[in-house]
């Protein structure tokens, strides 16, 4: 196999932008006509008059009751004057119909419009159309729905599966606001007893602050001040894996720091990992060349930035070196190029509460970015349980983190790379059953929060140890390239992102054939810096915690060798060069392997596999990957809404001589399109999920007889309604399909196909699909463009040929070739 010693080439001018030119879709549904325009319309004007409101509510609550056995349409409520807080669709058969939860803004006379807009419905008809129909105004609004009426504060509760509260007493809540009425809120609330805490978190259309509460001082301050978009239920504290110490080992560590050098090697920058952790201790001599004391910061001012729990320096010698096993059992020179930073999130005593856990993150990236120009990969190996199960819906924390991730949140306004932990399981199974049932199991191994985030790379466990030269009796949990046993999945297959992203090292545990539990033993786990030197030099990290500090160690060396590259790029680069190992292939039948749907298993328990930073640094002779970073704007104004502006189409410089003479041979492809979006949690309250980004891209390939023009066509058709790219006359052929791959924000697919055929395909189209600027004018158009990075690799490695020479040559004028 070729050695891979190339570095990837970075394109410039191989794109232009494309007008949309598809057609339009089906149309959407509409409700029946009622047989009494006049008598229905009448009916829902006193339905509205019945509803109470005080004279001081900036807004009147609506609860909209569809038509039973007809389509609903909540949008329509989505309008001047009216907002759409949350829906519920219809059963399969409409027998139990749609409802939504609206707010009628006085200052906009939403009421009056809806009221309005009723009477025109009851009034004369429209002129004639096209087909000399005349058809009631506002027929859909209208005809769908079936009822007006009062709501209760369980209407605004916000939450896939916690019931609303009922037991007596007082109750924290997140309170989700309209954002400039808080002042309104917190002063009534204080008038109704409740206790009102500072911290804010801010959103597009929503603040979130926390109060504490009985039900009817809470019902009466929501539906009172009509300010309230939702209210939702609190976590408790975040959690983290205490590890086991191993005995002192002072002649190891000196050994160890005998043979090592600090900083980066020639054509690296200086690249720190920063841990949002327990903090990192100054004081273990493997650590401290790679950590100076200005660089210690704390979420909360005056606390110890000391390490207390161990956590954060288990964590920084992972970082540093690695499993220092493989160290400590070799005699080589050891390089450690890596700087680190702490900014502690965790306090030393007691624990966030839930409603600060976006809060205090965000209040450390301050912190550390008093230096704000370092090339920086967060790391946050700590998360919350109690948003789970979650079903990969967004949480304060995980909007908070895509918003830290976009630029869109913190004192510097700029984007950022974050690596953070899926959690880990209890160590409770019966360790004579297979752990990967409790690793599936929705209420028990769902990956936590904040790792649904979609901007973050999210980090599961596997694990190649298998117990050799460890426990003298049992068996360990997990086989060599499987899942970890305590690393969670995810337990959903579509709408929200592929999560965990990848999956690395966290050791492995075993069963002693005696115990009702599964246990650890420290040659099933990494070897690791202790807090406590000179008491202990070495301690182990296990589970999602050491993988974290794996992929955050791997990724900042791969900034470090592509410095000017964008966090989105890196990304890319990093993820897309996961595989998954022989042992997770084992789960999947050899004959359902051409069905996409065998899949899941994959991806809920694996993500895209385990990296392989060789493939992410470096491209081959017969292996090239290409970069480009681009922008596109997605929507443009048109009459009262926005619709899909361009597509960008990349004409890439092709290896079409060397892809030619391989007469027989395949070779394969794989695109990584990787966008960080805005959040918008408020459209998933709304029920329109696929509404929570700002922006959604998607990426499609010419088919290797189609015309450019065809394909743009055929692009701007799939495009117009988010439907899947058929790809023309080789449908199909894309390894993961559209469904799984048009998830999130990160999209990856591979295809193999002949050579030749691929000669002929040089040409892929970036195109967008719908987000929340689409829907919302109210945003500054001047920011809504949305940046990406596109990553194709083209592997014949098979083949042993010299792609790269050729593909170097045709870019050579164009090419930015970094090292």
């Amino acid at each position: 196999m070729a050695e891979r010693n190339l570095p990837h080439l970075v394109l410039n001018g191989v794109s232009r932008s494309e007008e949309f030119r598809g057609r339009g879709g089906r149309g959407t549904p509409r409700p029946s006509a009622v047989q009494n325009r006049q008598a229905h319309a009448q009916r829902l004007i006193a339905s509205l008059d019945a509803i109470q409101v005080e004279d001081t509510a900036r807004a009147t609550y609506i609860a909209v009751q569809g038509r039973p056995g007809e389509p609903f349409l909540p949008e329509k409520f989505d309008v001047s004057g009216l907002s759409l807080l949350n829906t519920q669709d219809a059963d399969a058969d409409q027998r139990i119909p749609g409802r939504a939860i609206v707010k009628a803004n006085r200052s906009e006379g939403g009421l009056s419009q809806l009221k309005g807009k009723l009477r025109e419905f009851a009034g004369d008809l429209r002129p004639p159309n096209q087909n000399g129909v005349r058809n009631p105004y506002h027929a859909d609004l209208a005809n769908g729905v079936g009822l007006f009426a009062e709501i209760e504060l369980r209407d605004l509760w916000r939450h896939p599966t916690k019931p609303f509260p009922e037991a007596p007493g007082q109750i924290p809540w997140e309170v989700w606001l309209e954002p400039g009425e808080v002042d309104q809120f917190v002063t009534r609330a204080v008038q109704e007893g409740l206790a009102v805490y500072p911290d804010r978190l801010e959103f597009p259309e929503d603040t979130v602050i926390l109060v504490e509460g009985d039900v009817s001082q809470m019902a009466r301050t929501a539906i009172g001040t009509g300010s309230v978009r939702a209210v939702s239920p609190l976590g408790a504290p975040i959690d983290f894996v205490d590890g086991l110490e191993a005995e002192e080992q002072a002649d190891w560590l000196q050994d160890v720091l005998g043979r090592t050098q600090y900083g980066p090697q020639a054509q690296q920058a200086a690249s720190y990992v920063t841990l949002l952790d327990t903090g990192i201790t100054l004081a273990h001599p493997l650590i401290q060349p790679a950590f100076d004391a200005a660089d210690r910061h704390a979420a909360v001012p005056g606390w110890d930035l000391a390490d207390l729990h161990g956590h954060g320096s288990r964590m920084a010698g992972a970082t540093l070196f690695g499993d220092l096993r493989t160290h400590l059992n070799s005699t080589a020179a050891i390089n450690v190029p890596l700087r680190l930073e702490s900014a502690k999130v965790i306090p030393d005593a007691g624990h966030n509460p839930y409603h600060l856990l976006g809060d205090r993150t965000q209040k450390a990236i301050n912190a550390v970015e008093v230096e704000p120009d370092r090339l920086r990969t967060f790391a946050l190996a700590t998360t919350t349980d109690l948003d789970t199960p979650h079903s990969g819906a967004p949480t304060s924390w995980s909007t908070e983190l895509d918003q830290l991730a976009a630029g869109r949140s913190g004192e510097v306004k700029q984007r950022r790379l974050i690596v953070t932990s899926i959690g880990n399981i209890d160590a409770q199974h019966d360790g004579n059953t297979d752990y990967l049932s409790k690793c599936d199991d929705l209420d028990e191994g769902e990956v936590q929060s904040p790792s649904q985030a979609w901007n973050s790379i999210a980090v599961g466990a596997m694990t190649e140890m298998n117990g050799v030269g460890g426990p003298t009796h049992g068996a360990a949990l997990a086989e060599v390239g499987d899942l970890a046993p305590m690393s969670r999945t995810a337990s959903w297959t579509k709408t929200w992102p592929i999560k965990p992203d990848v999956v690395l090292e966290g050791g492995n545990w075993y069963d002693d054939g005696f115990s009702t539990t599964p246990n650890q033993h420290s040659d099933l786990m990494l070897v690791t810096t202790s807090r406590n030197y000179p008491a202990r030099s070495f301690t182990h990290i296990s589970d999602t915690s050491a993988a974290t500090a794996l992929a955050a160690r791997e990724i900042a060396l791969l900034r470090a060798s592509y410095p000017d590259l964008w966090p989105e790029t890196i990304r890319a680069l990093y993820v897309a060069s996961a595989q998954w190992t022989d042992r997770m292939w084992s789960h999947i039948a050899p004959a359902d392997r051409n069905r996409k749907g065998a899949y899941d298993v994959m991806f809920t328990r694996y993500g895209y596999g385990q990296p392989n930073l060789e493939r992410a640094l470096n491209s081959a002779s017969s292996a090239i990957t290409m970069i480009v970073e681009d922008s596109i704007r997605p929507y443009e104004n048109k009459g009262s809404g926005r619709k899909l502006n361009e597509m960008q189409l990349f004409e890439l410089p092709w290896p079409t001589n060397v892809l030619r003479s391989l007469v027989g041979q395949d070779v394969t492809l794989r695109v990584a399109l990787s966008t960080f979006i805005e959040p918008n949690p408020s459209e998933v309250a709304r029920g329109r999920k696929n509404r929570y980004a700002s922006h959604g891209l998607r990426f499609a390939l010419k088919g290797a007889d189609e015309e450019v023009d065809a394909f743009t066509q055929r692009v701007g058709r799939t495009a117009v309604e988010d439907q899947p790219d058929d790809n023309g006359p080789d449908s199909g052929e894309w390894d993961f399909g559209y469904n799984r791959r048009s998830v999130g924000s990160l999209h990856i697919d591979t295809l193999t196909v002949a050579a030749s055929d691929l000669a002929r395909r040089g040409v892929l189209a970036v195109y967008p699909v719908g987000g929340w600027w689409k829907e919302n004018r109210n945003v500054d158009p001047e920011r809504c463009m949305a940046r990406f990075s596109l990553v194709v690799e083209i592997d014949a490695t098979e083949a042993e040929v010299d792609l790269y020479a050729e593909v170097q040559q045709k870019v050579a004028p164009q090419a930015e070739i970094q090292v």
